[in-house]
């Protein structure tokens, strides 16, 4: 015998999935195992008899083969059968759940806990991937659970595994008119009664910018429907967190039924009941005590859902800084323009003393050149009637000052100066992450403190070097971020092993206190007092600092760059960035794709959190290249070589979207309209030249290569560069070559194959784009001799010449421009010149200059001209041995001669 267990109690959900698994499993039957809730109870009494329910009291343990448990995972919600788990008999016991935060009990030989909002929706989820149509009935049954665990798809743990198992299940036949009567019951007499009493009775109180509101209410015996009263309660209210109580006695026992509900990440009910014995999720949750004081028991857990409210993040943690601000005269124009350089929605406006006077928004500066005024001062279009905030003010009251007002940026003054602003795009990211943190699905780390994660993973000295940066930065009133790739190899190491960074990109961020420019010089001068053995390096008028230890040192090989918060503005598409001093989103905003795009706080408050604006780590689970902004590579044609690279290193995919702007960006021209000022940047042809170096040298060359044939990337080279089929022949073949005449590795093989890429072009092309890529001389001059050097051997290979003329003739070129020859040559001339590389050019005389001198020939000029003598006739098959190289010498060269 089969059987499916509900847990006592039973709600919606736990009777959808039975239902289900009865379908799933032909024969099984479904067992309540005591109690339901009202809902389900009024929904039995209409559909029972087309399910496979049967009473506990009619099973006979010792017939039981198989068990599944159904949304719970102790024996404690089972009640009475929970002994039935252990009986000797049974072959298979299976469990099925949507709460992860659970350590079951149950001997489970299968065990199915996925990040779903309702346990029907993986049952529903086998139906549909094995073909079994539920009946209406069963399908409604299911669609009641979905719909009341996940609060008709509105709680924070739906899913979209949810949404699509509810659809199917419509299409199933389930009935919209039976969840909207089941779902919402009217309350019985003594319900409504005790709704009442809880209305009169309510306690309530702010905590953190959140609404908490609680009552305990008693009653003589248990009544069903407690959840219902607490529901209406909640909505009646308008609280953002509920907790009600329900003392009663059975016999000489003190119960206790304690009821949560939250909202708005108010509290985590789940996370508060569990601890007394219950469960449920972050929005409802419920326990059943027995045997304890009712009211200091309803205390405790008052007292604990006060410490559970999350204190909401403050301007300080949400503002921009610095303020981008402009002048009361400034012109209408600059302002726009101001706006299209930094991304912003509005500017601030200050007065000669910095002091605020007013605010300008786009619409605003958008009506005013429509009307021709681009020459007025901004001030006669300003918003003087000024909403501010202090650093201190939570994220509620800002939401609350921006939705009353309709304001979309909120100036933070401390003691009237200016110190930044909290924009809506600001509250959106705060909300989306916050959405993330308090999701039970799990999907994003930002729930969880990353720094064991990370500790675990790093060599101990530098574990113990980022945490004395993060304390020196918290110090001085200042965040530090670790970003970009370090965090991104942080998240996709998961197989726990340790991590080999060799480079490490620290980010330090105003909190407290601005970061000046020199931030990240001052922190790496504190890091390399605590950790000497550094070469501290400044770059550029932003002041990066670079700390680099060699391999020889504790911490090396190790290169440490530290900056200050910034942004960038491009003047013209493939310009050197104008930089500026700015914010940690800000500096997020400015890179490159969104898997780059991430941040690991290292330094207090909120240690080990990730910061995620831009989607990077559900891109790195699907192993997605996704591009940050549409433009981003006409302004940087560098981006275009490192998503290819990131692509194919990582075996991700280029999002369809960054495909189409690698492909408009290259089509539009943009790379050869401003060649001119490209050729004059020779900071953007170093990173050009870096990224060429970083594919072409690395094990993956190959598909790198062949995916920047694809994208038509190889014209941001040259607008007539192609990689046709002849020359990535070509390019293969020079490759092989070098792995069997270049095995020391002693050339620079991404080089040669970068060469034989750029001379398929023109010869006066081929130079410009060496020199553009500032490739070493010899680089430059065999792209400049080659045409020259190929018909000259040609003309020697060609000839039926002996070998030793073609290794005199082709002895004055450089082996690397002999594979370039190689590599492009016709195959018959391929195969002369593949014998010279590989051997001729290797065959020495078979007597040297020692057994000349051992047989009394005088050092002199004349020793060249008998090795080469000697050396031509080995080559050329006349001279077998070492024996007949002395008898040609006595013949060709008598000493009695000399």
């Amino acid at each position: 015998m089969d059987l499916v267990l509900c847990h006592q109690t039973a709600d919606f959900d736990t009777l959808g999935a039975a239902v289900g698994l009865t379908r799933l499993k032909p024969g099984a039957r479904l067992i309540l195992t005591g109690g339901t809730h009202p809902g389900v109870k009024e929904f039995l009494a209409f559909y029972r008899d087309k399910l496979a329910v049967s009473e506990r009291r009619s099973i006979h343990p010792d017939r039981i083969r198989t068990l599944a448990a159904v949304d719970a995972q102790t024996r404690d919600r089972f009640g009475p059968v929970a002994e039935w788990f252990d009986l000797p008999n049974l072959s298979a016991v299976e469990v099925y759940d949507h709460h992860l935060d659970v350590t079951s009990d149950l001997p489970a030989t299968l065990r199915v806990v996925e990040p779903v909002g309702a346990t029907a929706t993986l049952i529903a989820e086998r139906l549909r991937a094995q073909n079994i149509l539920p009946t209406p009935v069963e399908a409604t049954a299911m669609a009641l659970g979905i719909h009341a665990d996940t609060g008709s798809l509105t709680f924070e743990q739906t899913t979209l595994r949810d949404a699509r198992s509810l659809t199917w299940l419509l299409e199933q036949g389930a009935s919209i008119s039976a969840i909207a009567a089941f779902l919402q019951p009217a309350l019985s007499p003594p319900l409504q009664q005790l709704l009442a009493t809880a209305l009169k009775t309510l306690q309530t109180d702010a905590v953190a910018g959140r609404q908490l509101a609680w009552v305990l209410l008693a009653g003589d015996a248990f009544i069903p429907g407690l959840s219902r009263v607490a529901e209406q309660l909640f909505d009646l209210t308008e609280s953002d967190a509920l907790l009600l109580g329900y003392r009663y006695r059975r016999g000489d026992r003190n119960k206790l039924i304690l009821i949560g509900r939250s909202r708005r990440d108010a509290a985590d009910m789940g996370a508060l009941l569990t601890g007394f014995g219950g469960g449920g999720h972050p929005q409802a949750a419920s326990a059943t005590l027995s045997d304890i004081a009712p009211q200091t028991t309803f205390d405790d857990a008052l007292s604990q859902l006060h410490a559970l409210v999350p204190h909401p993040p403050t301007a300080r943690e949400l503002m921009s800084a610095p303020v981008r601000t402009i002048r009361p005269e400034t012109p209408i124009a600059d302002a726009q323009r101001i706006l299209l350089r930094y991304g912003h929605s509005g500017l601030s406006v200050v007065d000669a003393s910095d002091r605020l006077v007013g605010i300008i928004s786009r619409r605003d500066l958008d009506l005013a050149l429509h009307h021709g005024f681009e020459h007025a001062p901004v001030k006669g279009y300003m918003s003087r009637n000024l909403k501010t905030i202090a650093p201190d003010v939570p994220l509620p009251e800002i939401e609350s000052l921006m939705v009353t007002y309709d304001i979309g940026r909120l100036p933070v003054l401390n003691r009237g100066e200016l110190v930044g602003i909290v924009t809506r795009t600001d509250v959106l990211r705060q909300r989306q992450h916050d959405r993330a943190v308090g999701s039970p699905a799990r999907q994003s780390p930002t729930n969880a403190c990353l720094l064991p994660n990370l500790c675990d993973r790093l060599a101990p000295k530098l574990w113990d070097m980022l945490q004395g940066a993060a304390t020196a930065a918290s110090d001085r009133g200042w965040h530090l971020y670790l970003v970009g790739g370090a965090v991104r190899d942080v998240l996709l190491a998961e197989d726990g092993r340790p991590l080999q960074l060799e480079d490490i990109d620290l980010v330090v961020d105003g909190f407290h206190n601005a970061a000046t420019v020199g931030a990240g010089v001052e922190l790496a001068n504190v890091i390399r007092d605590g950790f000497p053995g550094a070469r501290l390096d400044v770059h550029g008028t932003f002041q990066t600092a670079a700390l680099l230890w060699s391999a020889r040192s504790d911490l090396g090989p190790l290169c440490v760059d530290i900056a200050t918060a910034r942004t960038e503005f491009y003047p013209y598409p493939a310009a050197n960035p104008e930089v500026e001093a700015s914010s940690i989103r800000q500096d997020l905003y400015r890179r490159d794709f969104t898997i780059n795009a991430l941040a690991l706080r290292l330094s207090a408050p909120r240690a080990g959190e990730l910061l995620d604006f831009f989607g990077g780590y559900l891109d790195l689970r699907a192993g997605l290249i996704r591009v940050l902004h549409a433009n981003s590579f006409i302004e940087d044609p560098t981006r275009i070589y490192r998503a290819v690279r990131f692509a194919v290193r990582l075996h991700f995919e280029l999002e369809s979207q960054t495909v189409d702007y690698i492909h408009y960006a290259i089509a539009s021209g943009a790379y050869e309209r401003s060649r001119s000022e490209r050729e004059r940047a020779p900071a953007l042809q170093t990173r050009l030249k870096a990224e060429l170096k970083y594919i072409l040298q690395a094990p993956y060359w190959r598909p790198a290569a062949h995916l920047l044939a694809d994208l038509d990337a190889w014209r941001c080279l040259h607008p007539d560069l192609v990689l046709t089929a002849e020359l990535w022949w070509q390019v293969r073949y020079l490759d092989r070559c070098l792995h069997r005449l270049d095995r020391d590795n002693q050339l620079d093989r991404w080089r040669l194959r970068l060469e034989a890429i750029v001379a398929a072009l023109p010869h006066r092309d081929r130079l410009d784009v060496a020199a553009a890529l500032q490739l070493p001389a010899d680089s430059q001059e065999r792209l400049s001799t080659l045409n020259a050097a190929e018909p000259a051997i040609a003309t020697v290979l060609s000839k039926d010449s002996p070998p030793s003329t073609i290794v005199v003739a082709l002895r004055r070129y450089q082996q690397p421009l002999l594979l370039l020859v190689l590599a492009r040559a016709p195959k018959l001339l391929r195969r002369r010149l593949w014998q010279y590389l590989a051997h001729w050019s290797h065959i020495r005389p078979l007597l040297d200059g020692n057994d000349l001198r051992a047989r009394g020939y005088k050092p002199g000029p004349q020793y060249r001209e008998i090795l080469d003598a000697l050396l031509a006739a080995y080559l050329d098959g006349k001279l077998a041995n070492r024996a007949a190289a002395e008898h040609w010498l006595e013949q060709h060269y008598p000493l009695n001669a000399r």
